[in-house]
This record gives C-alpha cells, sequence and structure tokens, in this order.
C-alpha cells in the first residue's frame, strides 16, 4: 500500500493528496523503495544453506550478499574475475579454486580470506582445457567442502552453471544415495541442449567411497 511506504521514497515538492479511508497522505511515488536482487544465471538451491549457480555478475553481488556467504567453490580454470574476488574479500567470503589437476594450497595475499588458518585453494597450472571434464580430484575436493559445515551457508559456482557445476552436484547426489535417473533429470534440468552424455557417465562411475565424511562436520542433509 502506498501509505505504507516509508517518507524519503516520495517527492516533499510533488503534489499530494489526503486518502478519505484511512486519513493518510499519498505523495507521488519518485523512486522504488526496495533493492532490486537478481540470482545468478542458473541459480538454484541445493539443500538447505548451500547453492549452486553459473559465475556471478556485479549485478548478482546484492542478492549473494543477502545470502550471508561463508564460501565459494569456483570450478574453473581460469581465475575468477577481479572483481568477483573483491566482492568475496569485502564480504569475507573464503573462495576456492578447484578448476584444475592437483589442487594445492597456495600463499594468499594480504587481503585474501582464511578460514582456520588454511589459505585459499587455487588450481595448480596444467594443459587442460576449458572443455575437459572437472578432474577426479577436484570432484572430491569440491565434495570435501561441500561435506564440512563450516563453510555454509555454501556457493558451488563456475561458468554457466551447466556441466562443472553440474558434475558436483551429481557426484554429491550420487553420495546421497539418489537413483541416476533422477541425477541425470537434474543434471539435464541445467544444462538444456547443451547436455554431454560423457559427464554423465563420469557421474555414474563416480566412486562414492573416496570421499570420507566426518559425522562431527558434515552437514545434515549427509547424515540421513
Amino acid at each position: 500500500m502506498a501509505e505504507d511506504l516509508i517518507e524519503d521514497d516520495f517527492d516533499s515538492n510533488s503534489p499530494s493528496s489526503t486518502n478519505s479511508s484511512t486519513g493518510s497522505v499519498v505523495g507521488t511515488l519518485q523512486h522504488a523503495p526496495f533493492q532490486k536482487l537478481v540470482p545468478p544465471l542458473n541459480f538454484c538451491p541445493v539443500e538447505d544453506q548451500l547453492y549452486r549457480s553459473g559465475q556471478p555478475s556485479p549485478i548478482n553481488f546484492p542478492f549473494l550478499a543477502d545470502l550471508n556467504l561463508t564460501a565459494v567453490t569456483w570450478l574453473e580454470m581460469e581465475d575468477p574475475p577481479e572483481v568477483f574476488r573483491s566482492f568475496c574479500r569485502s564480504n569475507g567470503i573464503h573462495m576456492y579454486h578447484l578448476g584444475l589437476e592437483n589442487t594445492t594450497d597456495i600463499e594468499t595475499d594480504e587481503h585474501d580470506t582464511i578460514i582456520d588458518g588454511t589459505p585459499s585453494h587455487r588450481s595448480s597450472k596444467g594443459t587442460s582445457n576449458p572443455w575437459d571434464q572437472l578432474p577426479e580430484s577436484s570432484i572430491v575436493r569440491a565434495l570435501e567442502i561441500i561435506a564440512d559445515k563450516r563453510n555454509y551457508p555454501l556457493l558451488v559456482c563456475g561458468g554457466m552453471g551447466r556441466h562443472r557445476t553440474g558434475t558436483v552436484i551429481g557426484c554429491l547426489r550420487r553420495v546421497q544415495r539418489w537413483n541416476l535417473a533422477s541425477v541425470s533429470e537434474e543434471y539435464r534440468r541445467f544444462a538444456g541442449s547443451r547436455k554431454r552424455v560423457l559427464i554423465e557417465l563420469h557421474i555414474e562411475a563416480f566412486d562414492t567411497s573416496s570421499l570420507d565424511i566426518d559425522p562431527s562436520a558434515a552437514p545434515p542433509f549427509l547424515l540421513n
């Protein structure tokens, strides 16, 4: 209702009238009273406080800030855009870079966020190309991060949020003992016409025993 809007939303110099039923003054609305929140491409909740998406852009930052994220896993080979890294730094969000083989701890600069004394994870250099599937070591590391509730709220993201993100979430569903038909349906829902059979086979072949879950640190949805 117009009478419920705060006074600052109106132009004091504009014509106004009185609502005969309530007696309140109604002015001319000059700007939107609320900030517009735009989610990233292919954004979707996965589980409680666990989210997936494509690469966020600045228009998505107010939306992400509202999630109060603790950590982000970046699944692309390339470094995340500096504007996204700056957003994470300024909001105290820990970023893991898991796009290549042999993910290792690296020394962070003075602005990087550190959790429990552990530097951000970043992939070592390699000869892979962006069309390669996500390496097994990166999948396991991503699932280890997901399996630690200290990282929550957590965003798994990269690229268009289709294939690499879909691989990690698909392998998570395998760990949750989803049937393969449901796992494939979820992957295809985000990949659309660009679905890749090799990724579905990769998810199907994933060895769920490679993930060691600590019950004392795991989120509730992994303990069911």
